[in-house]
């Protein structure tokens, strides 16, 4: 089994910034892709952002490209989502996900998830 510890999150107004962090334990960090999901009210799970191995290789939504970074270290098994120019639309609960199919955008290739972090992003 793999654990994995959200946090980070908070209430920030748009247009500003915040940076998750999800620390991994229990498993080889560094042998999983990594993902970060978001949750709304009353919406499905949706793919934000995925990392390889190595943290070279990175892949987004098109809603956040251009806003968020996702990046990884190694050494601290810890995978990290730097949020800017925050929206409205980004309020979610933010999860971490560790999957052997590196760099997929699918919910169900991600069989580790850690227990969410809440994201509110204010007018």
């Amino acid at each position: 089994q793999m654990q994995l510890v959200e946090s980070g999150g908070g209430l920030v107004q748009a247009g500003g910034s915040l940076r998750l962090s999800c620390a991994a334990s229990g498993r080889t960090f560094s042998r999983y892709g990594m993902g970060w999901f978001r949750q709304a009210p009353g919406k499905e799970r949706e793919f934000v952002a995925a990392v390889t191995l190595s943290g070279v290789g990175t892949y987004y939504a098109d809603s956040v490209k251009g806003r968020f970074t996702i990046s990884r270290d190694n050494a601290k098994n810890t995978v990290y989502l730097q949020m800017n120019s925050l929206k409205r639309e980004d309020t979610a609960v933010y999860y971490c996900a560790a999957t052997q199919r590196f760099g997929s955008r699918s919910v169900g290739d991600y069989p580790y998830w850690g227990q969410g972090t809440q994201v509110t992003v204010s007018s």
